[in-house]
């Protein structure tokens, strides 16, 4: 058994602890929408909404079993980082500060904060928020979490063992880019495992860094204006990610705003399942490339359920 195998069944152990594993399900309305069959890994099912969660038990578990515990951590998010890190350092009785942009979700907002996270308002984006996170840890002694960490690509990569593990022969699966953790993790379970499934990561058209990055083979930051996939609101990417996706990514794929609320909408009516715009982000770029995919097998991941309701209400009415 490889490295990687043992360390992706040792972290879904841990996770197990605070939550089972989430359904994959092949809906007969999407396989009909794509022309092919299709199966939705569904982390929108966690405790907290969204993949983010088996990142941060899996680090907290690290840095109180393995490492130093803290006295204090410090993170910045749009949201769903920032909950996995609420939650994870709650239990493990840790101060958490968690910076995010003005403007960010007011429901993911109170989230954070329901799970005993210090919330504080800062910068117009995630950039801005993290270099003002980096302060704080400078300032205050602080741990910082961040977004990307192989702590966090061996906790997220179990959805994708999970995945993997439950529909065999997948020849391609669609996974949205924000920071890397969920690409790289998919690659390392991919990878541990043997398989040759094709990986394509989905990036907003109004936050393209990652795919210019990839077309270019070098790091370039991008402006990051999406209004809906706040989750891929990635400015500049991180080198470690950009390393493993350079080397196990098939192609990256732009989705435009309108493709995510139309991929939201049809998430919605085929499933009854609420996706926020990263979360639909997949399926919009499956359904984009469905002549491309067609008679294959295909994985799309959806990553999260955390929208605002009244942001969701506006586009169910189209």
């Amino acid at each position: 058994m490889s490295e990687s195998l043992t360390q992706l069944q040792d972290a879904a152990q841990i996770i197990y602890q605070t939550m089972p594993p989430t359904p994959q399900y092949c809906w007969p309305l999407l396989c009909q929408h794509l022309g092919t069959e299709v199966w939705l890994k569904h982390e929108n099912h966690t405790p907290v909404g969204a993949f983010k969660i088996r990142g941060g038990i899996n680090h907290f578990h690290q840095l109180q079993h393995k490492r130093q515990k803290p006295r204090g951590v410090v993170s910045a998010t749009r949201g769903n980082h920032g909950q996995s890190v609420a939650l994870a350092a709650g239990r493990a009785g840790i101060p958490c500060t968690i910076v995010v942009p003005h403007g960010n979700s007011i429901e993911k907002n109170a989230a954070m904060q329901a799970l005993g996270g210090e919330l504080i308002e800062h910068g117009d984006d995630f950039q801005a928020s993290l270099e003002y996170a980096s302060q704080l840890r400078d300032q205050q002694g602080l741990h910082m979490v961040p977004s990307f960490h192989p702590d966090l690509v061996t906790g997220v990569g179990t959805y994708s063992l999970e995945l993997f593990n439950a529909v065999s022969d997948l020849d391609i699966c669609y996974v949205p880019i924000g920071l890397g953790s969920g690409i790289c993790g998919m690659l390392k379970a991919r990878d541990a495992l043997g398989l040759k499934t094709a990986i394509v990561g989905v990036v907003s058209t109004l936050a393209p860094a990652y795919a210019e990055s990839f077309q270019q083979r070098q790091l370039i930051s991008a402006p990051a204006v999406t209004e809906i996939a706040d989750g891929m609101a990635c400015r500049t990417p991180v080198a470690e990610a950009l390393a493993q996706i350079y080397q196990g990514v098939d192609h990256i794929v732009q989705v435009s705003d309108d493709d995510v609320r139309d991929a939201m909408r049809r998430l919605y009516i085929a499933t009854h399942n609420v996706a926020e715009g990263a979360g639909a982000a997949a399926y919009a770029a499956a359904f984009q490339e469905r002549d491309r995919i067609s008679g294959k097998k295909v994985g799309v991941v959806l990553t999260g359920g955390n929208v605002d309701k009244q942001v969701f209400a506006d586009i169910l009415q189209g």
